[in-house]
């Protein structure tokens, strides 16, 4: 497959799946010259598309059917391999199964990503991959423990109300009827998000107001956080509350520290490892990544970056197509690519550029790599230069 080009944008949030977005750009390369190869590697960072990505790379869809985050039925699924699941948070109980796209921030409950990890269990899997980017909750992750056997009571020793606002209750918390496979199974979390689960820079303060919160409840989730932590503390004589990645999607990180006994890695680190993007990057000239938008944010661990980095380390110059990007020449360079075009270049007016992003995509694509059969001899210089850095 010497000479291929890789194939490996995230989404283009609003228009385009990655995979879609993989197939316009497969379609602007055959314009611009058929003879070439591509491999479509559709990529994610660990929420949003993350499952879609991981099943295009091979895995096998087992269909899951659990409460959304404001305990409404949706029907999700896992990705399997042998005894692997991946677990996307965002497709189970994430922000975009909120109904009506209402926020909930006080009663929002991780609940439904614990109900996919028993099914997983169920099913024999005992390497469990939880991508938790996208959460609607910040209920500390007592509502994945809860639906995995754990009993978090009030003072009346009933369960207590779901998501955050419930914690303000929590006094009990009984772990001994958690799925007995827990104990022979290894869980990952792929998250982006390093802080603890309290204070300034905690899952309340920082992240509670992305979800709905206003300052209010902002003060009252980061109470009942404190509780909880306490609470769990007492149990697990584990105290995680400030281990980095604690308060990742909205304590659930925290959670599966303690209890879980998980471990975290950066969520594009681990994505790419699951699609094998590696191998995909052997032997290949030229790395085609993308997402709607291109920006600061991106320099810190979005997926393009993570797709550049990795092609660099195989010699692999690396182009970038965004819908809009405020990345200047200087950031580009940074995050490792060797040029970055945009569909606003062809459609100036957002509102068209959104609906016509998939024959927009392929017209840059095709526009590049005729660029780059212009500039042959330049694109081969600068992998060659990379190989020996």
């Amino acid at each position: 497959m010497s000479g291929h080009i890789v194939l490996a944008p995230d989404k283009f949030k609003g228009s385009l799946t990655a995979q879609q977005a993989a197939r316009a750009m497969a379609h602007g390369v055959w314009r611009a010259d058929p003879r070439v190869t591509t491999v479509a590697c559709p990529v994610a960072d660990g929420g949003e598309g993350t499952l879609d990505a991981v099943l295009a790379a091979g895995f096998e869809r087992i269909p899951a059917y659990v409460k959304g985050p404001t305990g409404t039925a949706v029907q999700t699924a896992y990705a399997r391999m042998g005894r692997r699941a991946v677990i996307e948070m965002a497709d189970a109980c994430g922000l975009q199964r909120l109904p009506t796209a209402t926020p909930a921030p006080m009663t929002a409950t991780s609940y439904g990503l614990g109900s996919v990890v028993a099914q997983a269990l169920d099913d024999g899997c005992r390497d469990i991959v939880i991508t938790i980017g996208g959460s609607a909750s910040t209920d500390g992750g007592a509502g994945m423990l809860m639906a995995l056997g754990a009993a978090v009571l009030d003072r009346r020793g009933k369960p207590i109300g779901p998501g955050g606002r419930g914690l303000a209750d929590a006094v009990h918390l009984n772990l001994s009827e958690l799925h007995p496979a827990i104990a022979g199974s290894a869980f990952t979390l792929a998250a982006d998000v390093d802080s603890p689960l309290c204070g300034p820079h905690g899952a309340a303060a920082v992240y509670a107001p992305q979800k709905g919160a206003d300052a209010q409840q902002v003060a009252a989730l980061e109470r009942g956080l404190h509780r909880w932590a306490n609470l769990v503390d007492r149990v697990t004589h584990t105290d995680c509350r400030d281990a980095p990645g604690a308060g990742a999607a909205g304590g659930v990180g925290f959670a599966a520290l303690a209890v879980l006994g998980a471990r975290m890695r950066p969520g594009i680190e681990l994505i790419l490892e699951l699609i094998e993007l590696d191998r995909n990057l052997m032997g290949a000239k030229l790395v085609l990544t993308g997402e709607g938008s291109l920006d600061a944010q991106s320099l810190r661990g979005k997926a393009p970056t993570g797709v550049s980095r990795r092609a660099h380390k195989h010699g692999v110059p690396t182009l970038a197509i965004a819908g809009v990007s405020t990345l200047t020449g200087t950031q580009a360079r940074a995050a490792g690519f060797t040029a970055v075009r945009t569909l606003g270049e062809l459609e100036p007016d957002p509102r068209r550029c959104i609906q016509h992003a998939e024959e927009l995509l392929t017209r840059v694509t095709d526009q590049l790599i005729r660029e780059c059969g212009a500039h042959r001899d330049d694109f081969r210089d600068r992998r060659e230069g990379a190989s020996h850095e």
